[in-house]
Parts: C-alpha cells; sequence; structure tokens
C-alpha cells in the first residue's frame, strides 16, 4: 500500500474522532479545560521558582518558558495523535479485541496506534505554540525560516520518540497479562522532559540525556532556537530517533507474532 492510501485511512479515522468529539461536547470541553489548567500550572510553577532566583542550571526566566513550552507542544502532539489509540491498543490485547486490527489490510501497527485522535489536546498544542512564540519575543529571538523549519523537524523527533517509548511501555501486553505498571513508567519518565539537560550530572546525565533520551527531545528543538545550529546535538537526536523508533518496530512486530500464534 502506499503512502496516499494511508492517508486516506488516516483522514477517516480523524473525521470519525472530530464527528464522535461533536456528540460528546461537553467532554471535550471539560477534558479541554482540564489540559489547560494542567499547562497553566506548569508556567505558574516557573513564576514562582523565578521570583527567588534569576537562573535555574544557566536557564533565566523566558529561556525556562521557551523550554517547558517546548516540551508540552510535543506532549500535546503525542496525546493528540497517537495517545488514545496507543492505550487503548494495551486493552485490546488483553481482551483480544485486537483481531479487528490484524484482519485490516494494511500495517497493524500503524491501524493500533493512529486509529483515534483527542482534538482537545490538539487543540492545546495551539496554547503551547503561542507559548513557544512569547518566549522567543520575550528573548528578542527573530528565527529565519530555516531556523523555524529545524525547530520543527526537532519536534516532529521528539514525538517520535514519545510515540516509540509509549508503544515500548504498552507491548509487553503481547506477552503478560497486565502491563499497567510499565504503562504508568511513562509518566514518569515524561516529566523529566522539562528540565534543563545542564542540570544534570553523572549518571543522572548519562541515564537521562543519552540512553534514555526524555531531556534530549525537549532540550534540542528549544537549544536550537536559543543558540542556533549545534551539528552534535541535531545529530544525536536525529539518530535516536531512528533507533528508538526501529526498536518499537522490532518488538511490536515480536509481539505481534507471540499474538496471533496464541490467538490461533
Amino acid at each position: 500500500m502506499n503512502l496516499a492510501h494511508y492517508a486516506r485511512i488516516w483522514l477517516t479515522s480523524a473525521r470519525y474522532s472530530i464527528a464522535r468529539m461533536l456528540m460528546f461536547r461537553g467532554d471535550f470541553l471539560i477534558w479541554t479545560l482540564v489540559e489547560l489548567f494542567w499547562m497553566t500550572v506548569n508556567l505558574l510553577m516557573i513564576s514562582v521558582i523565578y521570583r527567588h532566583t534569576d537562573t535555574v542550571a544557566g536557564w533565566t526566566k523566558y529561556e525556562m518558558m521557551l523550554l517547558v513550552g517546548t516540551s508540552l507542544l510535543i506532549q500535546r502532539f503525542l496525546m493528540g495523535f497517537f495517545w488514545s489509540s496507543i492505550f487503548e491498543m494495551g486493552r485490546n490485547i488483553r481482551s483480544g479485541n485486537f483481531d479487528f486490527f490484524i484482519a485490516q489490510p494494511g500495517n497493524v501497527m500503524f491501524m493500533a496506534t493512529t486509529r483515534k485522535l483527542d482534538p482537545d489536546s490538539l487543540l492545546n498544542s495551539l496554547v503551547a505554540a503561542a507559548v513557544v512564540i512569547y518566549s522567543a519575543r520575550q528573548l528578542g529571538l527573530h528565527p529565519g525560516a530555516a531556523d523555524i523549519a529545524l525547530y520543527v523537524l526537532l519536534v516532529g523527533c521528539g514525538v517520535i520518540i514519545h510515540y516509540s517509548m509509549l508503544v515500548l511501555c504498552i507491548a509487553p501486553a503481547f506477552w503478560i497479562t497486565s502491563a499497567q505498571g510499565i504503562e504508568g513508567s511513562y509518566f514518569t519518565l515524561s516529566e523529566f522532559s522539562r528540565l534543563p539537560r545542564e542540570a544534570f550530572r553523572g549518571v543522572a546525565n548519562v541515564a537521562f540525556v543519552w540512553i534514555l533520551p526524555v531531556v534530549i527531545v525537549s532540550n534540542a528543538p528549544a537549544s536550537t532556537l536559543l543558540h542556533g545550529f549545534d551539528l552534535r546535538l541535531i545529530g544525536w537526536l536525529l539518530a535516536v530517533t531512528a533507533i528508538w523508533f526501529s526498536l518499537a518496530v522490532f518488538v511490536f512486530h515480536r509481539g505481534l507474532r507471540r499474538y496471533t500464534s496464541a490467538s490461533s
């Protein structure tokens, strides 16, 4: 199947998600406000911290807001495009409803992880983008078209890495009865994405910057806007993106073979 075919499948799923959202407008409004409140709390925390200090790990107030805004933007895209589908995938594997995706003509991983959209998260991605733009203006940044394109590329890499990590957190459901404890580990790891990489030293730097790239996914695009092109940092993020996505695909398909043999 070509990309146009998958694009049509995705657009059909998107129309279904939007139609469902219009049927339950109250639910959409509540979750939009909940996410907005959570984002506001994160930003207010920065204001509180910087009332007592000028820098944190060398980052000023608006540099930190740019970093947090980038992290929130990546997470909103992840939640908007993939979150519900991936977490539902774990429940479908345990219940046997995953057969529905195996029976469909197309890549099973694509079908299972892109079936649903969360319009509330996508709407709040505009708020996160506004935080990034506001912070950049307060810092007097004037990125060119190439800088913005590179920032968008790195944000996309961050979404792919988070997507891959989330798939890897859910994939154990192919082998064990419940992966809920492993699923919860993702939430803990994602909290580090809003911290500057300079705040990590020694073992923490190796673990959360280089091995588990939960810090670098937001720091790389933010640093690119702040300090310009860094070949080492960008090259590392691109390589890590390819590695983690390949690992997620490998583990998913290994689990898929386990699931099909069990169901047969």
